[in-house]
């Protein structure tokens, strides 16, 4: 893609420079902000895809390592990859671990285009000042939860909490939704 004048390299540079400060360890620390990943294979796995990205062609700015400690916790550092294409590895997949592909896009359309191209459904999410492009976000995403300058993890209990596609069953869980997902509708008839 040829450069053109935007936000990417100094959206990237700001987003280094605070996964980098984020502290690795412990979760019982109140100092930690990201604890150990569940278990020795999403650690490998985790490896696995920074393997990966590296491999084909992403440009690896900053974590993606293991961090040895006396504990033996399966702490892993949350890894930021730039010059991503949308047919890597890294950006096509859930990883389930802190991941993160940063794809390079000219406009909103071309960025709304990149979040619909998936299979996946679960969450998508959108950081602008523009109302038109937050609206049209919001309308059109077809995701199962879409937030606007909010994370795009966790949500609030009384809300229906599922995805839609490959990255969910399409049911939803939590809020009034809920009764849907766990009632099985029967109809009966009986003659008197």
């Amino acid at each position: 893609m040829e450069t053109v004048p935007g936000i990417h390299d100094a959206f990237v540079a700001r987003l280094a420079e605070r996964i980098r400060a984020l502290k690795v360890g412990d979760t019982l620390q109140a100092s930690t902000d990201i604890g150990p990943v569940v278990d020795g294979r999403q650690l490998e796995q985790n490896l696995a895809y920074v393997a990966s990205g590296r491999e084909h062609g992403a440009k690896r700015v900053c974590g993606g390592e293991q961090v040895e400690n006396a504990a033996g916790a399966y702490l892993f550092t949350p890894a930021l990859f730039t010059e991503v294409t949308a047919d890597m590895r890294i950006y096509r997949e859930e990883i389930f671990g802190p991941v993160l592909s940063v794809l390079k896009v000219r406009d909103y359309g071309e960025a709304f285009a990149a979040a619909e191209d998936t299979a996946l459904g679960l969450s998508a999410g959108i950081v602008t000042t523009s109302l038109r492009h937050a609206e049209h976000f919001k309308r059109n995403s077809s995701a199962g939860m879409v937030m606007v300058n909010l994370p795009t993890a966790g949500v609030d209990y009384p809300v229906p909490f599922g995805g839609n596609g490959a990255s969910s069953l399409g049911s939803r869980e939590q809020g009034t939704d809920a009764r849907q997902f766990f009632t099985r509708v029967k109809t009966t008839y009986q003659l008197a």
